[in-house]
């Protein structure tokens, strides 16, 4: 099988695609033969030994994937060979074959192509369980979310939209904008030239955003502590401006404030029932037509070193996807 190979931790460009052997099940494991995998900023930092999780070189990126059950290891009964599912990796997903275990593989609905659920459960599962979860959002409250045209940010805003919220979203320039809108935005602001906090209080009367969804990080982080609400929530979902903001506990203090961190996928193996009801209930909004997920780039696995740095260069709306050409 074809598979991208990481065998230095200096970046994309050292990616290679490789001819490998194709991986058997073992016990409790699933074999999918991948039609596509998501790409995540995730895996920028694991190809440059930055993430919280540290494979042993060499390894295959790849966190999300989408396909068709090919093999089954002892014991796995919730899936068949055949069915259309989509499986959560530790890593192994950029490749024709890779191995999920059996409770981390969930079946898609017919209507899902299979580019659209490689990109499904990373951005939702993490706008869902933080809006839910964490930061208990409310149908009427408003919430602010920061990267707004990228993959999470995109996805936060159907999701606090699907939850009856007041979404202003933030991005870079009027095209990003433009997409946070046609997917749920009543209001829109551009960080580049407008202030986040007086913009948001003109737009809720002075009294600020209920919650916050900060993929974002850096200054932008600082700005929502002074635009959110007293007794406001925020939430804390990556660094993708590449700082980690430092937060004055004094305005914690002074305006009731409560952050929440959010790693959703210490949920698989937390609370994997948890993460079983949350695709139960997104997979049930895509087929009402409630989640339209947007792909931007679909590219073949020997581009994986372009698709992650349309990440990190911030080119990419929505998500980034890898395809092998299979079904």
């Amino acid at each position: 099988m074809r598979a991208v190979v990481c065998r230095e931790l200096s970046g994309p460009q050292s990616l290679t695609l490789d001819d490998l052997p194709a991986p058997r099940p073992g016990p409790g494991e699933v074999a999918i033969a991948v039609a596509a995998a998501g790409v995540n900023f995730a895996d920028t930092l694991m190809v440059t030994g930055k993430y919280q999780e540290k494979p042993p070189l060499p390894f295959t990126p790849g966190l999300e994937i989408a396909g068709t059950v090919t093999a089954l290891g002892a014991g796995v009964t919730n899936v068949a060979p055949g069915d259309r599912v989509i499986g959560l990796v530790d890593r192994g997903g950029f490749a024709e074959v890779a191995l999920a275990r059996a409770g981390e593989v969930f079946p898609i609905p017919d209507a899902m192509d299979f580019d659209i659920a490689a990109g499904f459960p990373i951005t939702y599962g993490t706008a869902h369980g933080g809006l839910v979860w964490r930061a208990d959002l409310k149908p009427g409250e408003t919430l602010l979310v920061h990267g707004a045209a990228g993959g999470t940010g995109l996805a936060a805003v159907e999701v606090g939209k699907a939850l009856g919220a007041e979404v202003i979203a933030t991005a870079g320039g009027p095209e990003k904008l433009e997409i946070a809108g046609a997917h749920g935005a009543g209001q829109l602001i551009d960080y580049r030239n407008e202030d986040i906090r007086d913009r948001v209080k003109a737009l809720t009367g002075g009294r600020g955003a209920d919650v916050v969804f900060d993929p974002v990080g850096g200054e932008v982080f600082l700005a929502s502590l002074r635009a959110v609400a007293w007794g406001g929530r925020l939430l804390v979902i990556g660094f993708a401006a590449g700082k980690v903001p430092e937060i004055p506990a004094n305005l914690l203090l002074v305006k009731n404030l409560a952050v929440f961190g959010l790693y959703w996928g210490a949920y698989r193996q937390k609370a994997p029932d948890l993460l079983r009801r949350q695709f139960e209930t997104l997979t049930g909004w895509y087929a009402e037509g409630r989640l339209k997920p947007l792909v931007s780039h679909r590219l073949d696995l020997a581009e994986a070193g372009r698709a992650l740095d349309l990440l990190l260069t911030r080119k990419a709306t929505g998500k980034v996807v890898l395809t092998t050409g299979g079904a």
